[in-house]
């Protein structure tokens, strides 16, 4: 679904292949069009000869069966003439397959990663990148809060673009597979552990165009959602020095936390606004976790006695598990208030503080 878009491609969408957004996507639209037609064309012939032969042919007629074995004639023709229609159907696949490959002397390029449930993009080109995860309120997962226009297709952090320019994507996956589809670019390409797949597109209106990961990827494939914003490139120019500014200022904040300590309540506040966003699908929001599958942190032996070991599996997760690494994902700042809060609600009451310092010291392998 895409905003941006026409009423009558929404109706189109409902039944049928959408036109989409790109000129690429308009190619494989008229392909596949053009491919249905075909079809449409030979088996109404094709039907069309039998049941009239059946009808012209049959018993209460007085019909007497021929007594024939072959014809070279027709065995030339249904040979040839299939051959020529897939020809036919070849060539302007070919030249559409070609195109979709083509991502040569692109005009930006961005690097996109899935992890597990979440997309990491990366601007090749300037100092910006940011994790997308989807903002759709768990409330309505649960059937508490009646389900929004884009249920499940909504993200914190939108991928931007420009319009009017080529841009490539580079990608790939730090976990499993997962597959980046938006159905208004034509773009759907997986996302391989140790690959880089390439993909491009070039979007001349402005609007909000949304996809999702096409491969199941695990527990949370159906929360993995993509949008991507295409902006007039003055105003996605000026998006870019923003994002920017606001790294920049991330960075510095994160030099002034590690000579300051944050109170028990800011850590607690901020701790429990990362639990619910990060952790709470798989720990539960009363971190009991599900039995089997994720373990509980209340009550767990390594939160309550082990600090370091703690922050190190939060920054670097588990291997062979589902616990993923947050350390890129999420600040010092943001690190030290989930574990503070961690070992600190559900009763586990440490009365720990951690600070951006301690975790800083597990980052340099103090």
């Amino acid at each position: 679904m895409s905003i941006g878009a026409s009423s009558d491609t929404e109706e189109i969408s409902s039944i049928n292949l959408r036109p989409g957004a790109t000129e690429i996507s308009g190619q494989v639209y008229d392909l596949h069009m053009l491919m249905f037609y075909i079809c449409v064309a030979i088996a109404v012939a094709v039907f069309g000869v039998m049941f009239l032969s059946m009808y012209l042919h049959r018993k209460s007629r007085g019909a007497k069966p021929a007594n024939f074995h072959e014809n070279v004639k027709v065995e030339i023709a249904w040979t040839v003439v299939p051959f020529l229609i897939l020809i036919f159907m070849a060539v302007p696949a070919a030249n559409t397959l070609i195109a979709m490959e083509d991502t040569s002397e692109p005009d930006m390029t961005v690097l996109v990663t899935g992890s597990q449930w979440k997309w990491h993009y990366k601007y090749m080109d300037s100092d910006v990148e940011f994790y997308s995860l989807m903002a759709t309120q768990r409330e309505q997962i649960e059937n508490r809060f009646d389900k929004g226009e884009n249920y499940l297709l909504e993200v914190d952090r939108p991928l931007v673009i420009p319009t009017g320019q080529k841009v490539r994507f580079l990608i790939t996956s730090d976990d499993v597979i997962h597959s980046w589809w938006v159905p208004d670019f034509a773009v759907k390409k997986d996302a391989n552990p140790g690959f880089i797949n390439e993909a491009w597109t070039r979007v001349d209106e402005p609007g909000i165009y949304r996809g999702q990961c096409a491969e199941l990827c695990g527990k949370d494939h159906g929360f993995m959602p993509v949008v991507v914003i295409a902006k007039e490139p003055a105003e996605y120019n000026a998006w870019i020095d923003e994002q920017e500014a606001i790294a920049k200022r991330a960075r510095e904040e994160e030099q002034r936390l590690l000579a300051m300590n944050m109170s028990m309540d800011e850590l607690m506040t901020e701790g429990e606004r990362v639990y619910n966003a990060a952790c709470a699908a798989c720990h539960m929001p009363n971190g009991e976790g599900l039995p089997g599958v994720f373990p509980a942190l209340k009550g767990s032996e390594m939160v309550l006695e082990d600090q370091h070991a703690h922050i190190e599996i939060v920054l670097n997760g588990k291997s062979g598990t589902a616990m993923q690494a947050f350390g890129k994902m999420l600040s010092l700042k943001e690190i030290a208030a989930v574990v503070t809060y961690e070992r600190n609600a559900w009763g586990n009451n440490t009365g720990d503080a951690v600070q951006a310092k301690d975790v800083n010291a597990v980052v340099n392998g103090n």
